[in-house]
């Protein structure tokens, strides 16, 4: 569901049937982000590729902690579902649940509770954002290069979740099979998509 028509899956040619089936081929379906690359699908592979180039330079749970805390933040429910399920390899859902509610669980090592704490107030309000900020990260032990990337990844998300929360991209129906309380909490705004995922056939 999106508040545009896009192009159905078997309707698609050339890059945008490419990048269709890339999606499918990775989730087994073709998600409702990338229909709404459907009429720039150029756009995805650009944005795939910045993705990748701040990703290589950050550890795993790092990154998924700072998507998943910039996109609740933001308020994007599709975004906050996909980190928030993927989190819960190194947390407990009652732990990134916490989290989502501005909580500190002991899970958090004390860094990573000041990373949490810097991550959301850029992505709520960046101009906000101060020298002391950083240098609380820097007593942390982050470096400024990681501090960078840590920008870069929230960011990067930022740019992501206003072009799908703006064209009104419903997450994808599979996030119903969540853990209920997980997924409520998850679901900031924008409910789940009812309609089954479409797939090229």
């Amino acid at each position: 569901m999106t508040f545009i028509q896009t192009i159905p899956p078997n309707d698609t040619v050339g890059e945008a049937r490419e990048m269709y089936q890339r999606q499918q081929d990775k989730l087994g379906y073709v998600p409702n982000y990338a229909k709404a690359f459907s009429h720039r699908p150029e756009l995805m592979a650009r944005w795939a590729a910045l993705q990748s180039g701040i990703r290589k330079h950050v550890d795993t749970r790092r990154f998924e902690l700072i998507s998943f805390v910039a996109a609740h933040a933001l308020g994007s429910s599709g975004c906050s579902l996909a980190y928030g399920k993927m989190l819960t390899q190194y947390f407990s859902p009652d732990d990134v649940q916490a989290i989502a509610h501005g909580g500190t669980p002991p899970a958090l090592a004390s860094a990573e509770a000041a990373l949490v704490h810097f991550v959301r107030k850029v992505a709520l309000d960046a101009p906000a954002v101060t020298a002391y900020d950083v240098e609380e990260l820097t007593e942390h032990g982050y470096s400024e290069t990681e501090i960078f990337d840590i920008v870069a990844v929230v960011a990067a998300r930022a740019f992501f979740t206003t072009l799908l929360e703006g064209l009104g991209v419903a997450p994808d129906s599979r996030y119903a099979d969540m853990h209920a309380e997980l997924r409520r909490t998850l679901t900031v705004r924008r409910p789940i998509d009812k309609q089954a995922p479409e797939r090229i056939g």
